[in-house]
């Protein structure tokens, strides 16, 4: 089978594509046809081992998520059929419950195998079935970035009608934050430094918007969208540069959801706004199998589509990964299997 990894040493020098024997399933486990993979910003920092000893050893099939056909199922296999279509989950150990270290270190692109291939083997607790209205594309979204966005507003949030929520940029996670929102009744803010992805992002829902390269200070146009009450919850998708402005425009109980730190990955920003605030800040990684399920009903419930931005062949994974760091997406990238 055609694969896309990591060989011979860490660096996107070295990703290229390359063939293993076809995978057999086991007892217990299912073979899937990949059909869709999708980018995060995770995967631009795989191929330079930038989680250490958690990114694996070599060779190293990339990329987290993804969506294949069930065309296999070894003895004892229940939860899936063949002809099914299902999402490999990027947390293969976390089912439910609470995080650990052992839940949370078996993930899909680092340290274990990725999506791109064309056929994957695993365990029938680490699939789930996706809703039929979506693409293969659309599917291949939804293990890292919708649920991640998932977890941050409904698992470990808060949210109801009327509630206010500030979303960074228009990216994957944003996005999916941005319909998650408007699908709890919420209502939402979007920031970013192009008035036709502000435009986009309307046309998606958004109530209000300001775009931060022409008001550098942001938190205080918030101030007026609020009513000077601040936001309820903010997807802080940043990092180190966006921090302290999040900080200056949540409200006082109100939760950070710390996701991205796409603007630096120190804490520079004053502890005092928290303390005396009784600010929450919730870190956010993926999420669980349970989140997983409640997500993709309610997905299915509502036929919310993701978006995505642009399809690149198999082939294609470096120019997709190129346009990936070049930041002009609205939405998800993804590549197209067969």
């Amino acid at each position: 089978m055609k694969v896309f990894q990591i060989q011979d040493d860490w660096g996107f020098e070295n990703l290229r594509l390359a063939t293993r024997p076809d995978p057999k399933p086991g007892p217990g486990q299912v073979l899937l046809r990949m059909k869709a993979a999708s980018l995060n910003y995770r995967d631009l920092v795989v191929p330079n081992r930038g989680y250490g000893s958690f990114t694996g050893t070599l060779p190293l099939i990339v990329l987290s998520d993804g969506v294949g056909e069930v065309i296999e199922c070894g003895a004892g296999v229940g939860r899936v059929r063949i002809g099914d279509r299902v999402c490999p989950l990027f947390n293969q150990g976390w089912i439910g419950g609470e995080p650990s270290l052992e839940r949370m270190t078996k993930t899909l692109g680092g340290p274990l195998d990725g999506t791109m291939a064309e056929y994957m083997v695993l365990p029938e607790e680490g699939v789930a079935r996706v809703p039929e209205h979506l693409t293969d594309e659309q599917a291949a979204t939804l293990p890292c970035a919708a649920l991640t966005a998932w977890s941050a507003l409904v698992t470990y949030g808060d949210l109801g009608p009327g509630s206010r929520v500030l979303v960074q940029g228009t990216g994957g996670v944003a996005l999916f934050a941005l319909q998650f929102a408007k699908l709890l009744g919420a209502h939402v803010t979007v920031i970013s430094s192009s008035d036709e992805k502000i435009a986009r992002a309307r046309a998606l829902g958004a109530d209000a918007a300001i775009n931060y390269s022409t008001t550098p200070e942001w938190y205080r146009a918030t101030r007026e969208i609020t009513g000077g009450r601040g936001y309820d919850h903010i997807v802080e998708l940043g990092g180190e540069k966006t921090l302290e402005q999040s900080l200056r425009c949540i409200r006082p109980g109100g939760t950070l959801s710390m996701i991205g730190v796409l603007s630096g990955g120190r804490l520079a920003a004053p502890l005092g706004l928290v303390v005396t605030r009784q600010v929450r800040l919730q870190g956010i990684t993926v999420g669980h199998r349970d989140g997983f399920e409640a997500m993709t009903r309610a997905i299915a419930q509502h036929r919310l589509e993701p978006v995505v931005d642009r399809v690149f062949a198999f082939e294609e994974l470096k120019e997709a990964m190129d346009y990936l760091k070049g930041g002009r997406h609205f939405g998800k990238i993804c590549i197209r299997h067969r």
